[in-house]
């Protein structure tokens, strides 16, 4: 079972105070990792120092939007890498202004794969990813120019090729830690490049990152091992999303996919006789052009006892999301369902989702239309705070 801060099962809240790893937190409302579009040129702006340091509390802890790990890794525009000297310079800036307030920033490192366009890949080349199958034509892409189009054929990464994208993922991580995050997040979630290789709905290779589960786990693993041995398994955490469908991410066996990755984390954590920071996992109620309003169809229960299989499985801190409300979270902690829980859209349009969540105040409506603009205040950091006047977005 996870680490915690000694509260007994059935009494932990999202107030309560969590030991993760070495990191001591003051509540368990985490800072989700979302894609903003507001690093112009792949550069962090003062936007995001500010946007950042809103929304951290004393003693929080935050994920930040997925950053690239390379030159072919963008799917969006305008989204922050860490893959060269500018970007990490950049990056210091947003790191201090959170760090000046308390809180606790890890990089999510992220490569899109076959989520992506020639529009974004360097000499206009195929994206890459697992397959050579295109995202159908259920999705659309953000293009730069605002507009939205197909996805493309992506090339299928040789074999030998692999290796140099795992190589990135360290170098990234290494770079993360120069820029002082405390750590980073793996992606491995929601159809993008590591998920393209672990679910069998997408990855039809014939080599040894294909077929079985243990092939699919693979890059992954690949991924995660050299990423701790470069920076520490106590900076690590990795996100899946096994039952997840987005950008036609299915699987045929989503939790037995799920339950494979996992004993390859505990495995990993055995060997090494440390434990990672924590693994994040995203409900299945997760859905198209972000979380879905009324949750996903299916059975309730049936996604919850994926998720309670999974974190049952998991030894370490276990972190869920998707589409979670205030009563939503405090159920899933006092159940022992999870030991943090992360937030996406509300995070968005309330800065102080801690405070309003410890005394349940009116939470300000999100505006989706300015969720991918570029523009550096509205839709960003101009949503109110509770002591700043009349909430006019209520």
């Amino acid at each position: 079972m996870a680490e915690n801060s000694g509260a007994k099962q059935g009494t932990a809240s999202l107030f309560s105070p969590y030991k993760m790893g070495k990191f001591d937190l003051s509540h368990r409302v985490v800072l989700a990792p979302m894609t903003r579009c507001r690093a112009l040129n792949g550069i962090p702006r003062p936007a995001l120092a500010e946007y950042y340091a809103q929304r951290t509390t004393n003693g929080g802890f935050l994920v930040s939007e997925g950053t690239l790990v390379s030159n072919t890794a963008a799917g969006f525009p305008h989204v922050p890498g860490i893959y060269n000297e500018e970007q990490v310079e950049a990056w210091k800036q947003v790191v201090d202004a959170v760090h000046d307030k308390g809180g606790i920033i890890f990089c999510q490192l992220w490569h899109v794969g076959r989520a992506s366009h020639q529009v974004y890949q360097p000499g206009g080349a195929s994206p890459i990813s697992s397959t050579n199958k295109p995202i159908s034509s259920r999705w659309r892409i953000l293009k730069p120019d605002g507009s939205y189009g197909a996805y493309p054929k992506p090339r299928a990464l040789e074999t030998y090729e692999i290796l140099d994208v795992v190589e990135h993922y360290r170098k990234a991580a290494l770079n993360a830690i120069r820029a002082g995050f405390d750590g980073i997040e793996i992606h491995g979630a929601h159809g993008y490049l590591i998920d393209q290789f672990l679910k069998d709905g997408i990855n039809d290779r014939t080599d040894e990152y294909g077929g079985s589960i243990a092939n699919r786990c693979r890059f992954l693993m690949q991924v995660v091992q050299a990423v701790v041995a470069a920076i520490g398994a106590e900076r690590v955490g990795v996100r899946i999303s096994p039952a997840i469908d987005h950008l036609d991410a299915t699987d045929s066996d989503p939790l037995g996919l799920g339950l494979a990755v996992i004993d390859r984390l505990n495995k990993l954590q055995l060997e090494l006789g440390l434990k990672l920071t924590y693994l994040h996992v995203t409900q299945p109620r997760y859905t198209a052009y972000g979380q879905a309003e009324s949750g996903r169809p299916g059975s309730e229960e049936e996604e919850a006892q994926l998720m309670r299989a999974l974190r049952k499985a998991y030894h370490g801190t276990f972190i869920c999301s998707g589409g979670f409300t205030l009563e939503l979270g405090m159920e899933a902690l006092s159940q022992d369902d999870a030991d943090l829980v992360s937030y996406g859209r509300l995070f968005i349009s309330n800065p102080d989702l801690v405070s309003r969540f410890k005394i349940n105040a009116p939470l300000n409506k999100y505006i989706r239309k300015t969720f991918y603009t570029q523009d550096p205040v509205v839709g960003y950091t101009d949503y109110p705070f509770l002591e700043k006047g009349p909430l006019s977005r209520l």
